[in-house]
């Protein structure tokens, strides 16, 4: 992989590494809303949704940035 590069210069706006942690809660918090929305009505059409139960704005990212039209090789790294 060390020839592996991005095709395009965006990136995100961050000092976290990632945001698997904050992804993980999210689904959690979808999943039991959804189980406890069937246990009451085994027919319900409108479940919750991601954006229901948390804010993107509140995750470790802060959203995504174009660097650049010429962009460093250090930024193109995967």
């Amino acid at each position: 992989m060390s020839r592996s590069r991005k095709k395009s210069p965006i990136q995100g706006v961050t000092a976290a590494a990632s945001e698997k942690a904050d992804k993980r809660a999210t689904n959690r918090k979808v999943r039991r809303g959804v189980r406890a929305k069937l246990a009451v009505d085994a027919d319900a059409e409108l479940l919750p949704h991601p954006r229901d139960v948390s804010n993107p704005w509140n995750m470790a990212k802060e959203g995504k940035i174009y660097v650049g039209k010429d962009p460093r090789p250090k930024d193109l790294r995967k």
